[in-house]
């Protein structure tokens, strides 16, 4: 098969189209003829040599696609060669063919073609395991997403929606702000704003029970100001740094707490695993997608061969929604 492959970190030109051997599917493995492969942050922080794959993982970038069954390793169950379907993975997806555990294997939601459903398990499976299992989202509660517009948020906003909350996000222009409000936000900031102020005033002063936050250090003071009584920070990403200082004081005098959770490392199995993630998305997520109460958003698709094409727009800015790349 061929597959894009790093020769050493760098921009994105270091990315080439390369034969590499196929996958052979072992027990309780599936191996996915790939249609379309998304496109994420932690895509580029791999390019760049700053977020390696966990051990065992595949080299080749990518962290999510969409694609038919080729094959099917023993002890398989529920799942055979043709079936269309979409996975979770800890790499491999930048690739004509992929291997992944069963599973992390979803099938299609009702009304999602095989393409678009490349969108949903990354975004699907972050976003339920910080703000439904581990912060416990429910209805009446005011959630915050900080970049609303992104992959990671446009998900968010329409998933915190259908669960009843009252949803806040942030975006950097107009634009972005309004197509957050288009998804379901009843309340839209502009991020170059004092971000806390700003939903303190329009929640008469309540503030976000959770918030999903992908820049880190660079607004942890805020968040917590932003933060309700007994609020929960979810932090998934670290892109305005990764060292910030921590008001002890202001989080007790709220019993907030902050938390961080990885996805991609995780075991398979297991009570922190992503087969059981998998299956609370499967369970909890896809009937609101084929409800179409939360929909893929789609900013473009590109051919998989200009995976550095996809990466320069990314890093350029101004995506709403995911980036998708076709076989």
């Amino acid at each position: 098969m061929y597959a894009i492959t790093l020769q050493e970190p760098g921009a994105p030109d270091v990315m080439e189209w390369t034969e590499v051997p196929d996958p052979q599917a072992g027990p309780g493995e599936v191996v996915i003829d790939v249609v379309a492969a998304g496109v994420n942050r932690a895509d580029v922080m791999q390019r760049q040599g700053n977020y390696p794959p966990p051990p065992g993982a595949s080299d080749i970038i990518g962290l999510e696609c969409s694609g038919r069954i080729s094959a099917v390793g023993e002890g398989v169950v529920g799942l055979g060669v043709g079936d269309e379907v979409c996975a979770l993975l800890s790499g491999g997806g930048y690739a004509e063919k992929v291997l992944v555990p069963a599973t992390q294997v979803l099938q299609l939601p009702d009304g999602v073609d095989v393409v678009t459903a490349a969108a949903l398990p990354e975004v699907a499976c972050t976003v339920w395991s910080n703000v439904v299992d581990t912060a416990g989202l429910t209805a009446g509660d005011t959630f915050l997403v900080q970049g609303g517009s992104s992959g990671i948020g446009t998900h968010a906003i329409q998933l915190a929606k259908a669960l009843g909350a009252r949803v806040a996000a942030t975006a950097g222009n107009p634009e972005r702000l309004e197509r957050c409000r288009e998804l379901g936000a009843d309340i839209a900031i502009d991020y170059h704003d004092d971000i806390a102020a700003a939903l303190l005033d329009a929640t008469d002063g309540h503030g976000a029970d959770i918030i999903l936050d992908n820049m880190g250090a660079k607004g942890l003071s805020n968040n917590v100001k932003a933060l309700a009584t007994d609020g929960r920070l979810m932090i998934i990403g670290f892109q305005g740094g990764v060292k910030g200082e921590l008001n002890l004081a202001a989080l007790l005098a709220k019993r907030a707490s902050v938390t961080s959770l990885g996805l991609r490392g995780r075991p398979v199995d297991g009570p922190k695993g992503k087969a059981r993630i998998v299956d609370g998305v499967r369970e909890q997520v896809w009937p609101l997608v084929a409800a179409g109460r939360v929909q893929p958003v789609v900013h473009a698709t590109l051919p998989l061969r200009d995976a550095a094409e996809a990466h320069r727009v990314l890093e350029a800015g101004g995506v709403v929604g995911k980036l998708l790349l076709t076989t």
